[in-house]
């Protein structure tokens, strides 16, 4: 066997350390403290990263594209960044084969604190977090989000990527954060989020495009609930094969939810919810609007909404909200089957439109 070898480059803390193993030929790296981000560039070549109380630069991404096939990177201690209005993202990550972990107590911290200003997108420059874009046949797990400026993530141009027990915490922003979506998906398929416990002041899950997707198991508290959209208007516009279940959204805007904009075009077909338990719930239990975007307008029907199942979606809504409401266009919107459907307490909706047949608002 060949010698151990062990090399330490050190700048106040220890930036990046590097372990050659014989057998495998792997290698480790660690990226720690203010000075690690520096040596970014050195680890492209690791298949094993260890991000470790890493500091981040005011106005930098954590950059982690174009990742070693099979690479694995571990987050521990809290990673944070400096403050700086701009666009982001804070994390961006691609790659084939990646393994993204957050080791037991871990935390990617984004001081949204000293963002947050009441006005999300239309305030101060904020950066959106998390940038999964290109990422295939991966998994994304354990990590921990807290206090995100703005969205959190962003998976785009994916295929067969799995996100299982990811935590986002940005409840210190109730008051005034704005435009924390939880996961936004466009251009993916075979996604996969299990058991995901999202607390924020928007979407929990915001579904624009793709096929194929799975959200299984989660928790959302205090955003917009478990949306398909908003549809229309980018280059994508389709959506099919995606099933939300087993899952609790609570004091929430709205709990089940498909949106489309106003005189766009697009399709949603086979779009399932079943055994959604609802809490709490402020604006709409259930809301499908097809006029999204002209509030008070009459809804269009260039985006076709079909084969769209509801089964044992339960529970209950602030005593001002709607219990239900379809906006639907005049021929968007057939083929739905909704059973076991038990929304309780607030008010039944009078402005209903085109409701396909069998279902009642």
């Amino acid at each position: 066997m060949r010698p151990f070898l062990f090399l330490s480059l050190s700048l106040c803390h220890i930036a990046i350390s590097a372990t050659w193993q014989d057998a495998s030929n792997d290698t480790r790296c660690v990226l720690s403290g203010p000075a690690g981000y520096s040596l970014l560039g050195s680890v492209r070549n690791c298949s094993n990263i260890v991000i470790s109380g890493l500091q981040v630069p005011a106005g930098q991404t954590l950059d982690l594209t174009k990742l070693k096939n099979g690479t694995t990177v571990t987050f521990e201690g809290n990673t944070t960044w400096g403050y700086r209005e701009w666009t982001g993202p804070l994390v961006s990550v691609s790659g084939t084969n990646i393994s993204i972990k957050g080791a037991p107590g871990s935390a990617l911290d984004g001081s949204g604190e000293l963002w947050w200003d009441e006005k999300g997108q239309d305030g101060k420059q904020k950066p959106k977090f998390f940038q999964a874009h290109s990422l295939s046949n991966s998994a994304i797990e354990g990590i921990r989000i807290v206090n995100a400026p703005a969205h959190v993530f962003s998976i785009n141009g994916c295929t067969n990527l799995t996100l299982a027990n990811v935590t986002i915490n940005s409840t210190l922003g109730d008051r005034l954060g704005k435009n924390t979506d939880g996961f936004d998906i466009s251009a993916s398929s075979n996604i996969t989020i299990l058991w995901a416990m999202v607390y924020n002041q928007d979407d929990c899950v915001a579904i624009n495009s793709g096929t194929d997707i799975v959200f299984r198991g989660g928790l959302c508290v205090g955003g917009h609930g478990l949306s398909v959209g908003s549809i229309g208007g980018r280059s994508n516009n389709a959506v099919k094969n995606v099933v939300f279940e087993n899952s609790t959204i609570k004091n929430s805007q709205n709990g089940v939810r498909i949106k489309t904009k106003y005189g766009e075009n697009g399709t949603v077909d086979a779009v399932t919810y079943r055994h959604i338990q609802l809490s709490n719930i402020t604006k709409y239990g259930i809301d499908v609007d097809q006029s999204y975007g002209a509030t008070g307008r009459a809804p269009t029907s260039g985006v076709k909404i079909t084969n769209f199942s509801l089964a044992n979606v339960t529970g209950t809504v602030d005593s001002k909200a709607t219990r239900i409401f379809v906006n639907c266009g005049e021929t968007s919107c057939a083929s739905w089957l909704w059973i076991g459907i038990a929304v309780a307490g607030g008010k039944k909706s009078s402005k209903c439109l085109y409701l396909p047949s069998g279902i009642v608002c």
